[in-house]
């Protein structure tokens, strides 16, 4: 059955764009207010990054383990085990945050399984979808993921870090399984019977043939290289002083701020992809954030420039993820046996660039300060933009799916 064929009960795109909640819940629980909490305990500040740094590794090597999801199971099934076991590490490790290295190995565990549950989701929701629908759950998938950690970060983070450990466990439990009541009444189809059927070896040589599809590689390209990573958004944060910007000022941009700049870039890439392919549209997206990025070097150092450039980057890291989500919900296919699988790989390949280019913008900042962190970002962001557009430049515009998943005998 091709995407034109889905089902006539498929619900409304916001509605399974939604389901990807339970991720973004765990995201700003596990990155803000975790840290919060060990910080409140007396961890400290390099001990904390690095439990960070290791409870959120799961997003880059989740992948490996990820073909499990799309064989023997029904995604839906295998997304409510993961959302299940996913709020319950949470719950737990706000009950007994105080033991950190009980919280670490929890958390690592918490947060693999809301990656699997992304994974699933993703997988679940794109094979659904009809080939015209790609962008517009790109954006819902986007706007959930933001939200949802904007919730957990300035509401669920005070009531977390000073209401009783019950109640603020209680608390994330709740919100984190809150997506399940939207899928009773979203379709989700049977798994490959031939797949899930095979032997261990047939299996991995289909997820081999997968990898080596021309429109998968492409997509791979466009999110590992540091093209529209826009991790400035990571450092900022760190840098209010260099605008003069006070602690309130920056929380204001990375709480409120950040949210409503996130959900509007995520809507303006439907409206952008009816004029421009995804793909173009993901590096041109690069290419001008990037100029943006070097143009406000220009600007004085004050606070409101912080709260502009901010904004900014927030802005432009919607529409790159957005237009990545649609990305890959056209590489997925009309029902892909490995939906799951694909997706996994694909956000993994999303956030590597992320890691990596936080720390090289770290390392422009400390030689040449905030000029030299800019520079370094928007230098090699422009560099990758520019490099896929020539290499790529024959099948910038071609459809994402060349052919249908092919069957490995």
């Amino acid at each position: 059955m091709s995407r034109a064929g889905a089902p006539a009960e498929q619900p409304p795109i916001w509605v399974m764009g939604l389901t990807n909640a339970t991720f973004g819940m765990m995201s700003g629980f596990a990155v803000v207010t975790l840290p919060q909490m060990l910080a409140a305990e007396g961890v400290p500040g390099g001990h904390i990054a690095a439990i960070t740094a290791i409870i959120i590794s799961p997003g880059f090597w989740a992948f490996l383990f990820s073909p499990m999801l799309d064989v023997r199971l029904r995604r839906r099934t295998y997304a409510l085990a993961f959302c299940a076991l996913s709020a319950v590490c949470a719950a737990f490790t706000v009950l007994h945050h105080r033991h950190v290295g009980e919280v670490e190995a929890v958390m690592i565990l918490g947060y693999l399984s809301a990656a699997f549950y992304q994974g699933a989701v993703g997988g679940w929701m794109g094979s659904l979808i009809r080939a015209d629908e790609d962008s517009r759950l790109g954006t819902w998938f986007n706007v959930a993921n933001v939200a949802s950690s904007g919730v957990i970060i300035m509401a669920g983070g005070p009531l977390i870090l000073h209401a009783t450990a019950a109640h603020g466990a209680l608390f994330l439990l709740a919100a984190m399984l809150a997506p399940l009541i939207l899928f009773p009444v979203i379709p989700a189809p049977a798994p490959d019977r031939v797949l899930a059927a095979e032997s261990f070896g047939r299996f991995s040589r289909a997820v081999l043939a997968l990898v080596r599809r021309r429109d998968v590689q492409i997509g791979l390209a466009l999110f590992v290289l540091p093209s529209a990573s826009f991790s400035l958004t990571n450092v900022l944060g760190g840098i209010g002083n260099d605008y003069h910007a006070s602690a309130a000022t920056v929380s204001l941009f990375a709480g409120a701020g950040s949210i409503l700049a996130g959900i509007g870039g995520s809507f303006l890439v439907p409206r952008l992809a009816r004029r421009v392919a995804l793909r173009p549209l993901y590096l041109g997206i690069g290419v001008i954030g990037a100029l943006f990025t070097l143009g406000t070097l220009l600007l004085p150092r004050v606070p409101w420039t912080f709260g502009f450039v901010f904004t900014g980057e927030i802005i432009f890291q919607a529409l790159a993820f957005t237009a990545a989500f649609g990305i890959a919900f056209q590489v997925i296919g009309p029902d892909n046996p490995l939906a799951a699988t694909l997706f996994t790989l694909l956000v993994a390949a999303m956030n590597l660039p992320i890691t990596y280019m936080g720390l090289l913008d770290g390392w422009g900042y400390d030689r040449g300060g905030l000029v030299g962190s800019f520079l370094t970002d928007a230098g090699l962001s422009m560099t990758a933009c520019l490099l896929l557009a020539l290499a790529l430049r024959r099948w910038l515009f071609e459809p994402a799916v060349s052919a249908a998943p092919a069957r490995v005998e």
